[in-house]
């Protein structure tokens, strides 16, 4: 901050004439610019310094489509716990089917889907109980494979599904804002909202599951409507009772894909639910921090290089560690990078003292 409260540019061409670096009023009907691109700062610089895995934006890409670079980056993991995932079920199966011999309990015709439902319910903790280890070497391998369902569970809850809801949340949003396309609002709106679609769509899901499940268990095993029902509550929610359960080679089979799903989807839900909520306590927080007064108090706290003045950063600063968006210290380590980038002292930064701060 300069003498008699005037700032000075940022950057300023050594070439430019004496009034470039004045501001200038802000244009009628458009939101004043603070800043300046430098000229001097070279273009090729912008994918060098851009986070690593950020592409330089499009100008026609579609308003409605989520995050490309959030979907960039989960990709890969879920293909890993997908391929995880498979080499689990695999190697689980191939193992029960082995140790079948070694089992009790309600087995059908089919080995490899009794193996199979037996290795899924492992996994999701849903423990019927109608099909159980019975030697202590079926009850030592049933042990490793219930510690690492259960790690690979986790991982496959939130990055599969994660991935899914966002793929859902697009097409919701596009139904309810059909003839808003055009408007530039609408994509605030979507971030604002985020969460709240993510809930909606979890629950659309869990809704298709439990009916998918109930129809099911109706039609291929048999069971009235209200055990039906009660038969997917339980199993969703991987409680397994086991006084219900799918008992026959085609029920068994569904269950392998329909309970991992179905697992997935009521764990994404009640997920949502809690982050709604801290959301909302997070919103009903900067509502606050930003319509209360402002006293004598908040500017001494905002005054953080102790000159009696308050420029427009600082006070960003200050409404920001409000917020709790940021700390004080890291408001110290950018101070100190900055300190050390400014080679000549002069409190501003310029190419020159970048090429003197960090050679080569």
């Amino acid at each position: 901050m300069a003498e008699n409260g005037v700032k000075q540019p940022l950057l300023q061409d050594a070439g430019d004439p004496p009034n470039a670096g004045e501001t200038k009023p802000p244009p009628q009907g458009a939101g004043a610019k603070r800043f300046r691109r430098c000229r001097t700062a070279p273009s090729a610089d912008a994918g060098q310094d851009s986070p690593p895995g950020r592409q330089n934006p499009s100008h026609d890409h579609d308003p409605f489509a989520p995050p490309k670079d959030l979907l960039r980056g989960a990709r890969p993991s879920f293909r890993l716990v997908g391929v995880l995932l498979l080499a689990y079920l695999l190697a689980g199966t191939v193992a029960f089917y082995l140790a079948m011999d070694h089992m009790s309990g309600a087995r059908t015709g089919s080995r490899l889907a009794d193996a199979l439902y037996f290795c899924v319910v492992t996994m999701t903790t849903v423990g019927y109980g109608d099909l159980v280890p019975s030697s202590d070497a079926a009850k030592l391998l049933a042990c490793a494979f219930a510690f690492a369902g259960a790690a690979l569970v986790g991982a496959f809850l939130s990055k599969a599904a994660d991935y899914l809801v966002e793929k859902q949340e697009s097409i919701l949003f596009r139904a309810l804002h059909l003839r808003r396309a055009a408007d530039r609002r609408a994509l605030r709106d979507m971030e604002a909202n985020r969460i709240r679609y993510k809930l909606y769509t979890a629950a659309a899901l869990l809704a298709v599951a439990l009916a998918s499940g109930t129809a099911f268990l109706v039609v291929a095993e048999g069971m009235r409507p209200v055990d039906a029902f009660y038969c997917a509550c339980a199993t969703v929610t991987t409680l397994g009772y086991g006084d219900r359960s799918f008992g026959t080679p085609a029920g068994r089979a569904f269950a392998a894909a329909w309970i991992t799903v179905s697992t997935l989807v009521v764990a994404l839900f009640f997920l949502y639910a809690a982050e709604l909520g801290a959301e909302r306590r997070q919103r009903a927080l900067a509502r606050w921090v930003l319509t209360r007064r402002t006293t004598s108090t908040d500017l001494e706290a905002a005054d953080m290089d102790g000159d009696r003045r308050v420029g427009a950063a600082d006070f960003v600063l200050y409404k920001l560690k409000e917020l709790g968006k940021i700390s004080q210290e890291e408001i110290a380590e950018f101070l100190e990078e900055f300190d050390q980038l400014d080679a000549d002292s002069s409190g501003t930064l310029s190419p020159h003292d970048l090429l003197v701060a960090q050679p080569g």
